[in-house]
């Protein structure tokens, strides 16, 4: 037999999320998750989510820009792939593209460039077109975008 399903009081809840949110940037989305997997009542969601938001644990533009800053920073990706992992987290257009903006087109630029140059040299292929598509894919995969990856492609495989 289950032990029963904990449950918790709006105030519970409301201390929980705020912990939640205080620890790292969440999007809305996930703080509805994470409200439903405790089991909460769609009227205590509603409740809570305004409070959260009232009090500043939750904004969305916050957690856009935060995210973008993060997984381009650390993990190198290009606009394609945090344009699409933002809007798969429910974050709005306008938030999505004000994020993308703090990216610099000069930070952007010589991010790729260091990035292509040292993935060149760590690809073990003798065969050119096998090589190619290994470092296209790679960046592809990355969320760069096409027309940068081909022609650096080019570039840098003969």
């Amino acid at each position: 037999m289950q032990p029963p399903k904990k449950t918790y009081t709006v105030q519970e809840a409301t201390k929980k999320m705020e912990h939640y949110c205080a620890y790292q940037e969440r999007s809305h989305q996930e703080v509805q998750q994470k409200l439903m997997d405790m089991h909460m009542i769609p009227e205590a969601i509603d409740v809570i989510t305004i409070h959260l938001l009232e009090h500043n644990f939750l904004n969305e533009e916050r957690f856009a820009k935060t995210y973008v800053s993060g997984k381009f920073h650390i993990k190198k990706w290009g606009k394609s792939r945090l344009t699409y992992q933002l809007k798969q987290k429910g974050v709005s257009k306008v938030n999505i593209n004000q994020a993308i903006r703090e990216i610099s087109d000069k930070e952007y630029t010589d991010v790729f460039n260091d990035l292509t140059e040292k993935k060149v040299l760590q690809i073990k292929e003798s065969n050119k077109l096998k090589k190619k598509r290994k470092f296209i894919d790679y960046f592809l995969r990355l969320g760069w975008e096409s027309h940068l990856v081909y022609d650096k492609a080019n570039e840098l495989i003969k």
